[in-house]
């Protein structure tokens, strides 16, 4: 990868036709150099496509995909869209040899380690139709990370999953990130399991995406807010904001809202200390999901 390169896939207008159906439409976005980028959307919204085209296996009918670093090396981008193709009369080991086998690469002791890492270093001889479906997805990962690829390219690898399999899946990329450096591309229609795992964001609808958010602000987008009904707003906020909570006032309503977690009881009392009365209180618990109903419109799959 170029040093310079503040990225590593640049994905500008790029449009997918199959016939007359448009699976993509103008779709634009740039995913950051370590970041682990989440491609969030419905079922159908675009995602496999455009993952499909990043690693190689189809051609845009318009537009641009860019690397930060030299795609034509073999092994640069390593891929897990659908299904991971396994061979499944043969062991963890065996399907990595013959990973190796196609990108070219030495047959050595990194076989062992890759299986280590994901977990897979103790199945010895036992055939990967036996696995389960988590571990399944963790030689498919193993095998996408064959020859250490700049970008890790998932599509929906927690989708069936039990709950100790996503644990399982979400410790290995964070893993995966944190310790390789490796950049990872994931997609999901499920938004409150991505917001544990993403740096960055891309929701999709309809082949395009609408939105880009760092994973910063989509954390803002949950969590409790509260309306305070007060006399005097001027007293009040400044008594929410020492208790940690972000504030904004509607001169119209005279509402205060405040977003955050608090101790009602202490709210009251400091408020009252302040010379400021609540009349009412109200809270609302958002959530992820409805954020992503909101942004996408209709109802989420998720």
């Amino acid at each position: 990868m170029s040093e310079t390169s503040d990225f590593v896939v640049k994905v500008t207008d790029v449009s997918k036709d199959y016939g007359k159906f448009h699976a993509l439409e103008s779709m634009s976005f740039t995913v950051p150099k370590g970041s682990i980028y989440g491609l969030v959307g419905r079922n159908g919204a675009g995602k496999t496509t455009i993952m499909r085209i990043i690693s190689g296996l189809q051609k845009p009918t318009s537009g641009k995909v860019e690397y930060g670093f030299d795609r034509k090396k073999l092994g640069n981008v390593g891929a897990l869209v659908e299904l991971p193709s396994i061979y499944s009369n043969q062991s963890a080991r065996e399907n990595l040899v013959y990973q190796y086998m196609n990108l070219g690469l030495k047959i050595d002791d990194s076989i062992e380690r890759n299986l280590q890492f994901v977990g897979l270093g103790n199945t010895g001889s036992k055939r990967a139709g036996k696995f389960s479906l988590g571990m399944r997805q963790r030689l498919g990962i193993a095998m996408a990370m064959s020859g250490n690829p700049e970008v890790l390219i998932l599509d929906e690898p927690i989708n069936g999953l039990d709950p100790q399999g996503i644990i399982q899946i979400r410790d290995l990329l964070i893993k995966l990130n944190r310790e390789k450096g490796v950049t990872i591309i994931i997609s999901s229609h499920i938004l409150s399991e991505l917001s544990k795992l993403a740096t960055d964001f891309a929701f999709v609808e309809g082949g395009k995406v609408v939105k880009e958010i760092k994973a910063e602000e989509l954390e803002n987008a949950g969590g409790l807010v509260t309306e305070f009904y007060c006399g005097t707003p001027e007293k009040l906020i400044p008594v929410l904001n020492a208790h940690g909570l972000a504030t904004t006032f509607d001169s119209e309503s005279g509402v205060v809202f405040a977003k955050g977690y608090y101790n009602l009881t202490n709210i009251v009392l400091a408020a009252h200390e302040a010379g400021a009365n609540i009349a009412r209180v109200v809270t609302k618990e958002t959530d992820l999901e409805t954020y992503f109903v909101k942004l996408v419109g209709g109802k989420s799959n998720a």
